[in-house]
């Protein structure tokens, strides 16, 4: 038995020692192995698909209804990985690079307005075949989602808006503030320091990433500066969420963060009197993301709300 465990612990430390050469030696190839393993365990396979002037990648697995799911500013298709360990058993997840992000090709920054993701998001879902379901999104993914099913009603059976973007009238959040005064905006990251600054601005509780794939993530940021920074400047300049989805009668499940510092939770009420078929969840000790930093809690509640749809 002795000889069993000494073994045993030998083993151990010799995988921890090959992830660790990898993790911190072999960065880009370790990144690879560790996307493609969590998007296997959470029944996700990467994909690709080309709209009139775009070359789009994204993510699909599951069975049930189809959930379209968009992500934030700066971010990716991967955001959605962690949550869709739960979703995919019950839904048939898509969980796309919007134009500009990931690995999509970029429009031009003055193509990147709200209204021309809306419009990339209808070419998506027709390339996919996508006729009715369901429609998710997070900050300004959840913005373009809520806009959408203003224009396309008769298509998207329900939201599920996390954190969205675009609420003029909620209180200044720290990111507001800071802005305002002139500030760097803390989402859009210029070095790996600042990449680190934003990922501790986002999160209450940062949830367990590799070395290997922070350093992937913050270089495709810095990659990304320029383009970034001019588009968080046109989407500043867009119409407020609250016009788009006044009296928007799609049952829509709102999700916020107490802790939210990139936009301020107060948004939720906002939205919930504006939007009569809507449920709100304020989540307490919670940053701007909860599907990536409550991904199990995130899609319960959204299992929860589509569930009570289906049974009225």
């Amino acid at each position: 038995m002795r000889k069993v465990l000494k073994l045993a612990v030998l083993l151990l430390a010799a995988i921890a020692v090959i992830y660790g050469v990898f993790d911190f030696f072999f960065p880009l190839r370790f990144t690879e192995a560790a996307l493609n393993a969590e998007r296997s365990a959470a029944g996700l396979q990467r994909k690709e698909a080309d709209i009139p002037g775009f070359h789009i990648v994204y993510l699909e697995g599951g069975q049930g209804r189809p959930l379209l799911l968009l992500h934030g500013f700066g971010a990716d298709k991967d955001n959605w990985t962690r949550v869709s360990r739960t979703l995919t058993p019950r839904f048939h997840v898509y969980a796309v690079d919007l134009p500009g992000f990931g690995e999509s090709t970029k429009p031009s920054p003055d193509q990147s307005r709200i209204e021309d993701q809306v419009g990339y998001v209808g070419q998506i879902a027709a390339a996919l075949g996508l006729q009715h379901f369901d429609l998710g999104g997070s900050s300004m993914g959840g913005w373009i989602a809520g806009a959408y099913a203003a224009a396309h009603p008769d298509q998207v059976d329900s939201l599920w808006l996390l954190a969205p973007a675009g609420v003029s009238t909620a209180q200044d959040s720290d990111l507001i503030k800071i802005v305002k005064s002139g500030g760097r905006v803390p989402l859009i990251a210029q070095t790996p320091q600042e990449y680190e600054e934003l990922m501790d601005f986002v999160f209450v509780h940062p949830p367990y990433v590799p070395h290997a794939v922070v350093t992937a993530l913050a270089q495709h940021a810095v990659e990304s500066y320029a383009f970034n920074k001019q588009v968080f400047g046109v989407l500043a300049k867009d119409a407020p969420l609250e016009l788009q989805v006044k009296n928007l009668a799609t049952p829509t499940l709102i999700v916020w963060g107490d802790h939210d510092r990139a936009l301020h939770y107060s948004g939720a009420e906002v939205l919930h009197q504006l939007m009569p078929n809507s449920q709100v969840i304020i989540v307490p000790d919670m940053g701007h993301l909860p599907m990536l930093e409550a991904p199990a809690q995130s899609a319960a509640d959204y299992i929860k709300f589509r569930d009570s749809l289906t049974s009225r």
